[in-house]
């Protein structure tokens, strides 16, 4: 069973603030980050889907992982989205991020194109050596259509810098399996599953409902580490309403995420086409649901 931590255990994939025309929003990135970290971040994850990372450019991304970097580094690992259907472009971001302060990376599967296992492997391998970075592969066959095999995994945990798994396969079991095999690190990419899988030697979460409830979330692992299961199991009951809405309810995670950080006055501001905002009725609901977990916690 894994005990390794290497990005601590409460990460949060963080939405990628913009201006009201569009534009990235440097001083409300490092506002929204050093709130999140105040809040019991350990870690803030990037450019990841939650960060509209397929609607920004590389120079915004190298542009955000260096305003945060040196805003909340030091006091959270700062892990840089990678991700790309290309080799040699995710190499590129890879090596931008590591000159701009990253602490890591986070490099999902090649997606559309579908690879075969060796050659998902070979990506991942490419990624890793490009840079000293430490690096979590992100699993997520309900985007990508392409899912990462246990055997791929198995050997790509022997790699020196492939230290961690972002896990969005929906198969528990499946990850128990390389959790007991090797040393990487377990993080719940799917709320739903974040005590789940910690239960079984996950090593925590990196969340998107963390942008709005980090302290709820992190509370749920805190319950757990103290050997009280009952209450684990209570707040992560408290949690769900909440995580339902934002997570199940047909919208993007990274469109109610930002509906409640503009209801809280929290930097978010719009998302990029194709994604389009909230309506009044949804965001009346997520607040609804929102302020009776702050009422419950």
């Amino acid at each position: 069973m894994t005990l390794s931590r290497p990005f601590g255990r409460a990460l949060c994939a963080m939405i990628t603030p913009f201006t009201p025309t569009g534009e990235l929003d440097l001083p409300g990135a490092r506002r929204l980050a050093s709130h999140l970290v105040d809040a019991g971040c350990d870690g803030l994850v990037l450019s990841g889907t939650t960060g509209e990372s397929p609607t920004t450019s590389d120079a915004e991304k190298t542009a955000l992982v260096r305003a945060v970097a040196e805003t909340v580094g030091g006091r959270a690992h700062i892990v840089a989205g990678v991700g790309s259907a290309s080799t040699r472009h995710t190499v590129e971001l890879a090596r931008a991020a590591e000159d701009a302060g990253a602490d890591g990376l986070l490099v999902v599967t090649p997606y559309y194109s579908r690879p075969p296992q060796d050659a998902v492997e070979a990506h991942f391998r490419t990624a890793a050596d490009a840079t000293a970075l430490p690096v979590m592969l992100y699993d997520i066959p309900g985007r990508t259509g392409t899912r990462i095999g246990t055997d791929t995994l198995l050997r790509l945990a022997e790699h020196p810098r492939i230290v961690a798994v972002k896990d969005c396969a929906y198969d528990l079991l499946g990850s128990t399996r390389v959790i007991s095999r090797t040393e990487l690190a377990y993080y719940s990419g799917c709320e739903e599953l974040n005590l789940p899988l910690y239960a079984v030697g996950g090593a925590g979460f990196v969340s998107t409902v963390a942008n709005v409830a980090p302290r709820q979330l992190r509370g749920v692992l805190d319950a757990f580490d103290r050997r009280d299961p009952a209450e684990a199991a209570r707040l992560n009951q408290l949690n769900l309403p909440l995580v339902e809405l934002m997570m199940a309810s047909g919208l993007p995670g990274t469109v109610t995420a930002k509906a409640l950080l503009d209801a809280a006055g929290l930097p978010a501001g719009p998302v990029r086409e194709p994604l389009r905002p909230a309506g009044r009725e949804a965001v009346d609901g997520l607040r609804t649901a929102y302020q009776e977990l702050l009422g419950a916690s």
